[in-house]
């Protein structure tokens, strides 16, 4: 088992693909060039990280719930670590209870940011509080620099098993360029409303000479099906039955990505896939070159912003794409 650890707390999918870069830098730093990962189980990052080198293996851990429930999850992650007899382990969050938990178990060196009383638990010195002021991608690098390890770049390309890539490209037969439209997002405020992804699909299948599909999991399927019954025009296929690395392999596969900041337009960009993503509610980010961000006027600030993001807005920005491909 290697001899560090990385921890990191956010629930999403999209947050396992661009921490990635972090925990790569981290590894190569290490004897072993790998580490162990603890996250939570809503990652889906064992199912990700499958194929990736930098990760020896993932372990799952909980993390939220009741005042009760944080307090019993804390025991168990105090014993999850012990067991895991780390010399080191890297804190990617600025919250108390995992570098309460990598003290009382025990590790010699805590590594974290250093915000608030998570200070008095880590054995580095931290970093500056006012880079807290920052999204999380932009203090972590802050970190790593403060502790010498270099952080080549910011793309996750994320690695997926050739055979797993080959049967998805085997899987469908439709005409190219692919283009993946997303349903959804982690909360109501990032989803687009229907009668936009309606229009925009709708304009897609009658100006492209390949085909489009929707994604977003099993709670998406029936959405997908309605949407798609109400366009006409080239192939569009409801994929919103894939497996989440079979997402990920078809987002590699794509040529195109349009839908909201969410864990499948982290995917598409660490599939090296032009994402054009819809920031109506949420901070532009920009940690990949293949991140194209689409805000509504006023910025991604403004009451009911995805709301404000128009159907034509969108399609304007990925007529060049269309074309060229």
């Amino acid at each position: 088992m290697p001899s560090t650890a990385v921890i990191q707390v956010k629930r999403g999918i999209g947050d396992v693909v661009w921490h990635l870069p972090f925990i790569r830098a981290i590894a190569a730093a290490t004897p072993e060039r790998a580490i162990t990962f603890l996250t939570l189980p809503s990652t889906r990052a064992k199912e990700l990280l499958a194929a990736e080198p930098s990760v020896g293996e993932v372990i799952y851990f909980e993390h939220h719930g009741s005042e009760l429930a944080r307090g019993i999850n804390l025991i168990k992650l105090i014993a999850l670590l012990r067991a895991g007899q780390f010399r080191r382990i890297w804190i990617l969050d600025r919250t108390i209870r995992p570098a309460l938990a990598a003290m009382l178990a025990g590790i010699p060196e805590r590594i974290g940011p250093g915000d608030g009383l998570q200070r008095h638990m880590i054995t580095n010195v931290g970093i500056d509080p006012r880079h807290f002021k920052e999204l999380a991608m932009d203090w972590l690098r802050v970190l790593l620099e403060s502790m010498n390890v270099p952080l080549p770049s910011t793309e996750p390309d994320l690695k997926l098993p050739e055979t797993l890539l080959a049967g998805i490209a085997a899987r469908y037969q439709t005409p190219r360029p692919w283009i993946v439209l997303a349903l959804g997002g982690s909360h109501p405020s990032k989803d687009w409303p229907d009668a936009h992804y309606a229009a925009l699909l709708d304009t897609l299948r009658r100006r492209t000479s390949g085909s489009v599909f929707l994604i977003g999991g099993a709670e998406n399927s029936a959405r997908a099906q309605s949407l798609i019954a109400r366009s006409v025009g080239a192939p569009a296929v409801n994929a919103c039955d894939l497996s989440i690395v079979e997402a990920a392999a078809l987002l590699r596969l794509a040529d195109l990505f349009v839908g909201p900041d969410s864990g499948p337009m982290n995917l598409a960009a660490a599939g090296a896939t032009p994402a054009f993503t819809l920031f109506g509610s949420t901070p532009v980010l920009s940690y990949s070159r293949f991140i194209h961000a689409i805000e509504p006027e006023g910025g991604w600030k403004v009451p009911g912003g995805m709301a404000r993001i128009d159907p034509a807005q969108v399609l304007a920005r990925i007529e060049p794409y269309l074309a060229s491909r």
